[in-house]
């Protein structure tokens, strides 16, 4: 039974700015393995790439679910505060009837003295002072009057949070059960994909490897390793002169789009995918 023969992987200083495109300047022509690299680096892409797509499922949820949790916190903050300002005002309106208690208690001594006074001078007096406790009570049962009508707006406007909080947390409680049903669909196959990725990598030099995640993770699309597609290249589709093309065939070098950088691969590697899985 024939063996595997074991690929030594010979690790190399990471420059984290580095790109296909530095990386292939030095690297020599002859670099043993070269193809298994490039084939490897496919398959990462590919499986990276199906990765993207379950997480597409997801779409804007993970998203929308932050969106309503915030709001939904928002919105009780703001119950919170107007609840302090209702018992702010229930205090004033306390307040107001001790005040409006004394007044009551003035005006009717008042009046009892009014009925005993001696001369003009003490009734102009205490007439003043009857006239002002009777200000002051009107003053108060005004501001009773007003906090109690903002207390039933405060009230008014608790309510509409609150329904609007338990429509908001029907929405999230819906969204959630949409993504957790998602991730339970599948987790597996993502996770399976992962334990794959991470073996592939093993036998990828580290140099190599933090040059495709730079390029992968600032390509619009996630695409860092692509073939040759109609004389293009498979991630920006500019057009891939012939000889460049000839040279992506022999599988000797990296070789990458001069328009986005991408490492391109023969097309040969997705044909071999593609009979795999029919396989």
């Amino acid at each position: 039974m024939a063996t595997t023969k074991q690929k030594n992987v010979i690790d190399t200083p990471i420059d984290r700015r580095e790109t296909f495109v530095s990386l292939s300047k030095s690297i020599s022509d002859s670099d043993a393995g070269m193809e298994h690299k490039l084939h490897t680096l496919y398959m990462i892409q590919q499986k990276d790439s199906k990765i993207d797509e379950i997480h597409m499922l997801l779409g804007e949820l993970p998203d929308e679910i932050r969106d309503l949790e915030d709001e939904i916190a928002g919105l009780k903050t703001r119950v919170g505060k107007l609840r302090e300002e209702i018992t702010d005002a229930e205090k004033f309106v306390a307040q107001k009837k001790i005040e409006a208690e004394n007044s009551k208690a003035a005006i009717a001594k008042y009046q009892e003295q009014q009925a005993n006074v001696k001369n003009n001078r003490e009734y102009v007096s205490i007439s003043r002072e009857l006239e002002y406790q009777q200000l002051e009570l009107e003053l108060a049962d005004k501001r009773i009057n007003e906090k109690r009508a903002a207390v039933d707006g405060l009230k008014a406007s608790i309510a509409a949070t609150q329904n609007a909080i338990s429509q908001k947390e029907a929405d999230l409680e819906e969204k959630k059960k949409e993504s957790d049903s998602i991730t339970e669909e599948t987790a597996k196959e993502e996770e399976r994909l992962t334990r794959e990725i991470a073996e592939l990598k093993a036998s990828i030099d580290a140099r190599t490897l933090a040059a495709y995640e730079k390029v992968r993770a600032n390509a619009r699309n996630g695409l860092a390793v692509v073939t040759v597609k109609r004389d293009a290249c498979g991630g920006c589709f500019n057009k891939i002169p012939p000889q460049k093309q000839l040279d992506i065939a022999m599988n000797k070098k990296i070789i990458v789009c001069e328009y986005c950088g991408r490492i391109l691969v023969s097309p040969d590697f997705e044909e071999d995918k593609e009979s795999k899985t029919r396989e």
